[in-house]
């Protein structure tokens, strides 16, 4: 993994949550506990040696079923939490949009708000006046702006918080299930929307349930399974492939075969082919058939003048 260029560098992160007694106890009863051998504590890796690197413009889809650790690797990614091994190396400041409705005052209005999450994300006043118009405008919210922040649906504070978050122009810009919510439409303009931030150089992790959103959005796919990394490449059709057979297969093992991926998308591209060859061979007999029919027609028009013009 080549560290020289990277914006984003994640080498060996683990994080680790722990459970137990301690929360609900004083010290007196911790210390006795303790010496009495009661106390339990117990451990859970939410992640473990999670490794990737990310280049400018690159944008990373974060695949895998719900429990596999995405978010928490994403709030560690954002600087939320510290891992418990390993290292984070941030190079550009980091715009996060992590949970729905994260960093909103439910009493605070529409307009409010979009100044409160501009300062969280370190963005003067005079900055926020100059993008506020933008981004109300861009979250289609201008009749609310208003209205109490608690008053909106999920949508509408969905589609506030991605327009915040992208429209500030990021550096590193984490999305967790944010194109999710909302109608098609917007979900429509918020891809072309992440579209434009790529180009403009921006680095940004897509965590999606859709494959086809990653297909179609990333350049580079990082999958986890229960914590583990199954795999992290540019292959992003196979990788997708891979992880679709996993889904369908209950009970089976989380595996990436490049090989058996290569194939899969090679005998998809086959089948492409003959399709189009198809389609194209019976546009073509279709025009031969057209053709030949012009003809005839011809012919029966000549004829038809020679018979009457023989019976005149």
């Amino acid at each position: 993994m080549s560290d020289t260029n990277a914006m984003l560098i994640c080498k060996d992160v683990s994080i680790r949550y722990q459970v137990g007694d301690f929360k609900n106890i004083g010290l007196k009863e911790w210390v006795m506990r303790r010496l009495t051998g009661r106390y339990r504590v117990v451990e859970f890796w939410a992640d473990r040696d999670i490794t990737f690197s990310l280049n400018e413009g690159d944008m990373l889809g974060i695949i895998g079923a719900n429990g596999s650790g995405k978010s928490t690797l994403l709030k560690a990614v954002s600087g939320i939490m510290e891992p418990t091994r390993g290292r984070i190396v941030r190079r550009a400041s980091v715009s996060a949009l992590l949970e729905l409705g994260s960093g909103f005052d439910g009493d605070l209005s529409v307009k409010e708000n979009a100044y409160l999450r501009g300062a969280m994300l370190g963005y003067t006043r005079s900055f926020m006046d100059e993008t506020y118009p933008g981004i109300i405008e861009f979250a289609e919210l201008k009749e609310f702006e208003d209205r109490p922040f608690k008053q909106l649906s999920s949508g509408m504070k969905s589609r506030l918080a991605f327009a915040i978050a992208s429209l500030v122009k990021p550096e590193i810009l984490i999305l967790d299930e944010v194109l999710a919510v909302g109608d098609g439409a917007f979900r429509a303009k918020s891809e072309a929307k992440m579209c434009e931030i790529i180009k403009g150089g921006a680095t940004t992790i897509l965590v999606s349930h859709s494959t086809s959103q990653v297909r179609s959005l990333c350049n580079k796919v990082l999958w986890l399974d229960k914590g583990r990394q199954i795999v992290f490449t540019d292959d992003v059709e196979g990788a997708c492939d891979s992880y679709e057979e996993f889904l369908k297969d209950v009970g089976s093992q989380p595996v990436y075969d490049p090989v058996a991926a290569k194939a899969r998308i090679d005998a998809r591209a086959a089948e492409k082919a003959r399709r189009e060859a198809e389609a194209r061979k019976i546009r073509e007999d279709a025009e031969k058939l057209k053709k030949v029919r012009d003809i005839l027609r011809r012919h029966e028009a000549t004829a038809a003048r020679f018979s009457e013009g023989g019976g005149n």
